[in-house]
């Protein structure tokens, strides 16, 4: 599952489905629906900023993407989704059939935000086992940030 599935969340998607994989894509705005399921990808509106709607779609779900480095919302709503969210939906997790975490650690969200995320994710690790991924590839250089993606999903697999 892909959390903010916009134009890498599918670039991913598309190399993962070369893979084998089946995806599922989540936006917040329903209206950018169309645009994941025109990819092909399955889609569902869920909020990052409220982590049981996510936690509903995770019951045949391997891999979660949290693919929120360059998110844009309100300041409180990037601050949560770096912390006590992203700390609530790890810790349900836990219970679920989830069995990897690959975290966007890089994008246009102040660094020190996506720090704490990726503190978060790795305490999670440490606590409760979850084999996560950190990606720090920058989006930028999307090839590279695609292949490091592709990578992190792929070690946590093997």
């Amino acid at each position: 599952m892909i959390v903010g599935c916009g134009c890498r969340g599918r670039a991913l998607a598309a190399r993962l489905a070369e893979d084998g994989w089946s995806l599922r894509g989540t936006t917040r705005d329903p209206e950018r629906a169309a645009e994941i399921e025109a990819a092909g990808i399955e889609t569902a509106v869920a909020d990052p900023d409220s982590p049981q709607t996510l936690l509903d779609l995770v019951g045949d779900v391997t891999v979660v993407h949290w693919l929120l480095g360059s998110a844009r919302a309100e300041p409180e709503v990037i601050l949560a989704i770096r912390g006590p969210r992203l700390q609530r939906l790890l810790e349900k997790l836990v219970d679920s059939p989830v069995r990897g975490f690959v975290y966007e650690a890089a994008g246009d969200v102040q660094q020190r935000h996506l720090e704490r995320g990726a503190a978060i994710v790795r305490s999670a690790a440490a606590t409760w086992r979850i084999p996560v991924a950190v990606v720090e590839a920058d989006p930028a250089g999307f090839d590279a940030w695609l292949d490091a993606m592709t990578a992190a999903t792929q070690r946590l697999i093997a």
